[in-house]
């Protein structure tokens, strides 16, 4: 409890003194009575009580001057400690060999060594705590030691530096008199502060200018080296027209002494002492030199040519600098100018010998124009007539044949029948051949069916095919073409004959690749092939590669007659062979424009053919014998040309002898020896192109499906229903057809 004559928020102290000075009233007080009324009683344990609460308050007193004579001496050692760590870290600062000072967040100067701004005495002194970071920039932009530009104030010097104070992290060179160099860095601190350093540079960037003036002077001395080994006179002028720089050849080309070359002689002095002997030619004047040399704008590059009085031809060039200044360089181009008068007049010489020949060539050419006419009318005359008697010689040696008894003497007509039918193809063949030379041959361009031609074809060829023992293939198509019927059929025949004659051993293989607006019929074979050098001169009459022993095999016209008969129908006619692999003609031809019309009606008939598979190869890579060889059976029900194989040594063994890209690939997952159908895919892709294929397999493992997915394969499962192999071989020959 507080006596009401106690404020408690005095000190213990003065609580103290009043408490003492209450009791000695009361016990005045109660001395002063006299009486032991029960008044002065009251008094006395009033006094007793307040006795004992002046002792309580003393002995809180006591503990609280203890505390607080603790806390004064640990604060004595926290001063103590904190002033060893200013004087510590006074002393670490005073080791940096750089200048150093470091400003708080409000931008004055917390601390700095003595190196701090040794490099300017005049301020050096003012360099004390609470120096703000502007009035130090000021000091520092005012100093007699810091060394300015000539367009530079000390004003704009302290602006240039209070602007990069804003960067976090800054490192520049300032320059002090006598060339001496400091290098100041600057950078922000965690809290905002900021630390700069001081280093000194001099003698780095002395080092640092006499080696670029070394290297200068070495510069210098090659381009001095380089100038006198060009073959062109080269004088250079700074950007007030004063020569400092130029080249024994310039001397040499305009024939001034060198010692009138000298450092600092202004265009005009120099201009003037050699314009008189030199002729401008036309285009330009020397007053325009001058003007291009005195122009305050932009010069665009001149060029022009000059002639000297010594005879010389010189082409002068003159090019701008950036700094303003500009380069002539002088190129002697005299023996030029001869040599293109020389040829000038050689070329009018020939001309009017040129002329002359024309004339005589000319008459040459409309003589043997007249003389291959006149030979190709016979020709054309003699093999029409030739053609009636042989024909009626066939049929009489053909009816004495049938009905002679004797064996050997009908062996010897039948070998006679078979001259008289070589007789008759080579009068045939020099019949076409007149005919497309004399420019009579007449075209009538329709619609032509190719299945039916292609299989009459066929007809023909195979009894020749077996009896070598050729596997003859076609790979027949509906498609309806635009051209002329005989000669087409006329192409396809003798291109199919070259490749079963000339093949001896192997297959020759028909078909029809289907393109935009076109088909291109090709005809492969496995013969020996036809070199390089070799391939533009088996179009010439009676030119073969390599002759048949016996004459009646041909005489090599069949391939002048394709090569004539594709030009007048204009069907582009491409070869390619690989000598010892095969040969792959090929013939281009448009479709018919009834076949691309969409308003034509489908019946039932074209309906079916637009299933049809009977133009496409399919390449079957399949381990397991049976199931290839019923794979087969069923793809050659569709007239699709299947090339099976087991692996992928066989696979190319088969596109390298056909020379054919497949249209579309069906392959087994898991083949022999751990091959992986994916993986022979994947290598016939490389060198194939994106050709459509499908993996089968007996497997329903997902990660088979995700493989295939990533690959872009087809997935059919074992065992393989043909509805869906139908639908995925259709799939990938839409793909093949579209553009």
């Amino acid at each position: 409890m507080t006596h009401p004559l106690i404020d408690p928020h005095d000190s213990i102290e003065r609580q103290n003194q009043k408490l003492v000075k209450i009791a000695d009233a009361l016990m005045r007080r109660v001395e002063q009575g006299g009486d032991a009324s029960d008044a002065a009683y009251a008094q006395f344990q009033r006094a007793v009580i307040l006795e004992e609460e002046v002792r309580a308050r003393t002995r809180d007193l006591g503990r609280a001057l203890e505390l607080l004579n603790e806390s004064n001496a640990k604060l004595a050692q926290a001063n103590r400690e904190t002033e060893a760590a200013r004087a510590n870290l006074t002393n670490a600062i005073e080791t940096v060999q750089e200048g150093f000072a470091l400003f708080n967040s409000d931008e004055r100067l917390v601390m700095c060594n003595s190196r701090f701004g040794m490099h300017m005495p005049d301020i050096r002194d003012k360099m004390v705590p609470g120096l703000s970071f502007a009035e130090y920039i000021r000091l520092v932009s005012h100093s007699k030691f810091l060394s300015l530009r000539q367009d530079e104030t000390p004003e704009t010097w302290a602006a240039r530096r209070m602007e990069r104070h804003t960067d976090s992290h800054v490192i520049f060179n300032v320059r002090m008199i006598w060339n001496r160099w400091v290098q100041v860095s600057e950078h922000r601190t965690p809290d905002g502060g900021t630390v700069i350093l001081q280093t000194d540079v001099t003698d780095i960037m002395r080092l640092e200018r006499r080696e670029r003036d070394r290297m200068l002077d070495d510069q210098a001395k090659l381009i001095r080296a380089t100038l006198d080994h060009l073959d062109q006179g080269v004088c250079i002028f700074d950007s007030q027209a004063r020569l400092v720089g130029w080249n024994e050849r310039a001397s040499e080309l305009l024939s001034i002494p060198l010692g009138r070359f000298r450092i600092g002689i202004g265009f005009n002095m120099l201009f003037e002492r050699f314009r008189h002997e030199l002729a401008f030619e036309e285009g330009i004047s020397a007053q325009e030199v001058e003007d291009w040399v005195q122009t305050e704008k932009q010069r665009p590059p001149l060029s022009f040519e000059v002639l000297h009085r010594n005879s010389k031809t010189l082409t002068v060039s003159a090019q701008e600098m950036p700094d303003k200044g500009f380069v002539f360089s002088f190129t002697d181009i005299s023996a030029e100018r001869a040599a293109v008068q020389a040829v000038y007049e050689a070329n009018e010489q020939l001309e009017q010998r040129v002329i002359e020949r024309t004339l005589e060539l000319e008459d040459a050419l409309a003589d043997a124009e007249r003389a291959n006419a006149s030979k190709s009318r016979f020709v054309a005359a003699a093999s029409h007539d030739l053609l009636q008697p042989l024909s009626a010689a066939k049929l009489y040696v053909g009816s004495v044949a049938a009905d002679h008894p004797d064996d050997q003497v009908r062996s010897v007509l039948g070998r006679a029948n078979n001259a008289l039918i070589s007789v008759e193809n080579i009068l045939g063949a020099l019949l076409d051949i007149s005919k497309l030379d004399s420019g009579r041959a007449s075209v009538h361009v329709g619609q032509v069916p190719l299945r039916r031609m292609m299989i009459q074809l066929l007809d023909e060829m195979a009894p020749l095919a077996q009896k070598k023992g050729l596997d003859l293939r076609l790979v027949a198509s509906s498609a309806v073409v635009a051209s002329d019927a005989t000669y087409l059929r006329r192409i396809l025949q003798n291109l199919m004959a070259n490749a079963v004659r000339y093949t001896q051993t192997g297959r020759v293989l028909v078909g029809v690749r289907h393109l935009k607006h076109s088909v291109r019929i090709e005809v492969h074979d496995t013969g020996p092939g036809i070199p390089e050098d070799q391939q533009e001169l088996i179009f010439n009459e009676f030119h073969r590669v390599d002759s048949p022993s016996s004459a009646s095999e041909g005489l090599g016209l069949g391939l002048a007659i394709v090569e004539r008969a594709c030009a007048l129908l204009q069907h582009p006619l491409q070869v390619r062979s690989r000598p010892g692999r095969g040969t792959m003609f090929a013939v281009e031809i448009p479709r018919a424009p009834a076949e691309r019309d969409p308003g034509r009606a489908v019946g039932p008939q074209h309906a079916a053919k637009t299933d049809s598979l009977e133009n496409m190869i399919v390449l079957l890579a399949e381990n397991d014998a049976e199931l290839r060889n019923a794979l087969t059976v069923v793809m050659d029900s569709w007239d699709v040309t299947v090339l099976a194989c087991a692996d992928e040594v066989e696979a190319r063994g088969l596109i390298e002898e056909f020379g054919v890209t497949p249209d579309a690939i069906v392959a087994d997952y898991q083949l022999d020896d751990g091959e992986l159908g994916t993986d022979l895919i994947a290598a016939l892709r490389r060198d194939l192109g994106p050709v459509p294929a499908c993996i089968a397999t007996a497997t329903r493992e997902v990660a088979v499906t995700q493989i295939c997915q990533e690959a872009g394969l087809h997935l059919l499962h074992k065992p393989i229903a043909p509805r869906e192999l139908r639908t995925f071989l259709m799939r990938s020959l839409r793909q093949s057809e579209t553009p």
